[in-house]
């Protein structure tokens, strides 16, 4: 075979068969295939798009471009989530003990975040003493015993994923649905799971603007778990603004706390247990969603969901005092109100520009290798369908630093105003199996 040719049959619409995208991926891993060939393919691949049979295959070598977690020691039907990525998104810290209460094993590979703020690996790292590097052994250890684990990605899951990941970046072929899916699936199905359910946003704060585009890429992730035995189920959420009242890493843990004792803001506490529902449903745990839902918020009401998530503090080597006793968490020096600049109601608020504006505070990383400030971030005071009048406060900034102007103007640049009510958001839009 030869890249050219097979940059040449795509260009013309043409199906690529499972040899030769192997070939592809293997070549461009091991360096064979330049960079200059695989960023045409790719923009080939942008414009002509690729079929179920296609996207399968390209998730499949994107898997067995690297290691695969063997999790097979582990009792149960393993199940992991994903999210496409938001602002305000600690949906993960609420569904680990919640669905591990029920003894459906979570088994969760995280990374760290790149952008608005950290990752789940990192707002748990806010915990004092709180250890994300476990040995394979001690990790499944954990998931036998507890139901729960989280672990750092390894470095050599889906390298060439990766790789492809950041030529994309810089040659504006992110946006590819096909593209989007397989990097997203590769990691879960490399990771050892047996279900996956993914949470695919929607909105300003999202990668994907519209509905049409969400329930696109949503229906071809679940396509591929198909494909692949994984049973797959995608829950399109909001994000129309950020998700919950926090923005940041340690206050974003405190608000997970809260949606555990029954006391979360009202989107974050019906996307997290619409979410958990759903794992612990193809976990086996559960007939059905309405009783699986019904159950969870039982469990949070009784207490035991905060206990289960103290316990997973404890196993993890992290000081659980701070569950009781929130001000242990990491608090910035600074806090700084944003008024509101008008009458009436928040008709809308630009998510992305809110993630902005955290990050500029402290809590993100524009380089991989920034160091991240864990009390650094954003309280949203008001969100949409708020009635306000100017001079109220519509946010509080948490800073370390100094300076925090530009940050300032992004959030009052990001309220939007309206003389009548807007319509109610939905948290939900619709569940794709």
């Amino acid at each position: 075979m030869r890249m050219v040719d097979l940059i040449q049959k795509k260009k013309q619409g043409i199906k690529l068969t499972r040899d030769e995208i192997g070939f592809i991926i293997a070549g461009y891993t091991s360096g064979e295939v330049p960079d200059y060939q695989m960023a045409a393919l790719l923009m080939a691949i942008y414009f002509r798009g690729m079929d179920k049979e296609e996207i399968a295959n390209l998730t499949l070598a994107y898997v067995n471009s690297g290691d695969k977690l063997d999790l097979t020691a582990i009792k149960g039907i393993k199940v992991d989530k994903h999210s496409t990525g938001g602002v305000g998104d600690k949906v993960s810290l609420i569904i680990i003990p919640l669905v591990a209460s029920v003894g459906v094993p979570v088994a969760k590979m995280s990374g760290r975040g790149l952008g608005h703020t950290g990752g789940t690996i990192d707002k748990l790292e806010a915990i004092a003493g709180f250890n994300t590097a476990l040995p394979k052994d001690k990790f499944i250890s954990h998931v036998n015993t507890y139901k729960m684990a989280i672990a750092g990605q390894s470095a050599n899951l889906t390298p060439a994923d990766k790789k492809i990941y950041a030529l994309r970046d810089v040659t504006a072929t992110v946006d590819s649905v096909p593209l989007i899916a397989s990097s997203v699936m590769s990691k879960k199905i490399a990771s050892g799971a047996d279900a996956i359910v993914l949470d695919v946003k929607v909105g300003s704060g999202a990668f994907m603007k519209s509905i049409a585009q969400a329930k696109e890429l949503a229906t071809t992730m679940v396509e591929i778990g198909k494909s692949l035995n994984r049973k797959t189920i995608a829950v399109i959420t909001d994000m129309s603004q950020p998700l919950g009242n926090e923005i940041g890493n340690a206050n974003e843990v405190k608000e997970a706390i809260e949606v555990l004792t029954g006391k979360g803001a009202k989107d974050l506490t019906a996307v997290a247990l619409t979410i958990a529902a759903h794992m612990t449903v193809v976990g086996g745990a559960y007939p059905d969603f309405e009783l699986a839902y019904s159950n969870l918020e039982q469990l949070v009401r009784s207490g035991k969901a905060i206990e289960k998530f103290k316990q997973f503090v404890v196993i993890q080597g992290g000081n659980p005092e701070f569950i009781y006793k929130p001000d242990r968490l990491p608090q910035a020096k600074n806090h700084i109100e944003v008024k509101s600049l008008k009458n009436g109601f928040v008709a809308a608020i630009n998510a992305e520009a809110i993630g902005v504006a955290a990050m500029l505070l402290g809590a993100g990383r524009k380089k991989k290798d920034d160091l991240i400030d864990y009390s650094a971030g954003l309280t949203m005071v008001h969100k949409i369908g708020d009635k306000v009048n100017a001079g109220d406060t519509i946010c509080i900034l948490h800073t370390n630093l100094d300076e925090h102007e530009e940050a300032e103007a992004i959030v009052k640049s990001a309220y939007k105003y309206s003389d009548s009510e807007p319509l109610p958001i939905h948290y939900i839009y619709d569940v794709i199996q």
